[in-house]
């Protein structure tokens, strides 16, 4: 059944599965991207923020948030919490079931790789410095100029009263995620998405994934409460000034 529920949770799906799929390409033994790089990263992430949007549209949600934090944020300037009961619980299941073809598309390079931070980079976010207090900030200002500057891409002042062209919104937001992940990413691995990082770590302690630590739920909370502090005052700041 096509319907916003879908959508978010195909969206999201398409989202992890090609997002944490170049992590894992990359990291993973005796993959043929093994070694690719940040850059490699960065932009496939934005690829599939590109790809998800265009998903979760086709399968019923309008706003194809793929992201609690966009979420809370949309609640914050609408008034209208409704949504939130239907999309929040969607894209965590669909991160867990993307992320849960990203291990069967990987299962013989988990056994052949002994290095179990770097499975758990595949699945979740991890800070370079763990600071918490640090990372809460990073997370906040990248989650803040992912809202910041998606309520600009999709402003009347941007794209006029017609709005931008039907498709281009996505391809920009693609590109913002992209910067972000360039720019500020390297500090936290740039989650700026509660789903993107719960729903892969729960799949990480569930899944009997060979040769695999703890899933660091120590650290879980930094990205949650950092994306939400900083699309919530993205919001709040657009709400009082434009």
């Amino acid at each position: 059944m096509v319907c916003p529920f879908m959508g978010e949770f195909m969206g999201t799906m398409v989202l992890i599965l090609l997002g944490n799929g170049v992590v894992a390409g990359v990291l993973l033994k005796r993959s043929k991207a093994e070694g690719a790089g940040w850059l490699t990263i960065t932009a496939a992430w934005g690829l599939a923020v590109f790809a998800g949007v265009f998903t979760s549209t086709a399968w019923g949600s309008a706003d194809a948030h793929l992201n609690p934090a966009i979420t809370v944020a949309s609640g914050i300037m609408t008034g209208d919490w409704h949504k939130a009961l239907v999309y929040i619980p969607a894209q965590i299941l669909g991160a867990m079931a993307g992320q849960a073809l990203v291990v069967a598309l990987y299962w013989p390079h988990w056994a052949v790789t002994k290095d179990a931070d770097a499975k758990l980079a595949c699945f979740c976010t991890g800070p370079a410095i763990r600071k918490p207090l640090a990372n809460v900030v990073a997370e906040m200002i990248g989650t803040f100029t992912l809202f910041l500057v998606i309520a600009a891409i999709t402003s009347k002042a941007v794209g006029g009263a017609s709005g931008l062209a039907i498709g281009l919104s996505p391809f920009l937001v693609g590109m913002l995620v992209w910067g972000i992940g360039m720019s500020l990413g390297g500090v936290t691995g740039y989650a700026i998405n509660p789903a993107r990082d719960f729903g892969p770590r729960l799949v990480h302690s569930l899944l009997p994934l060979p040769g695999k630590r703890d899933a660091d739920w120590g650290y879980a909370w930094v990205p949650i409460l950092g994306p939400v502090m900083g699309v919530s005052l993205a919001a709040v700041l657009i709400r009082c000034f434009n």
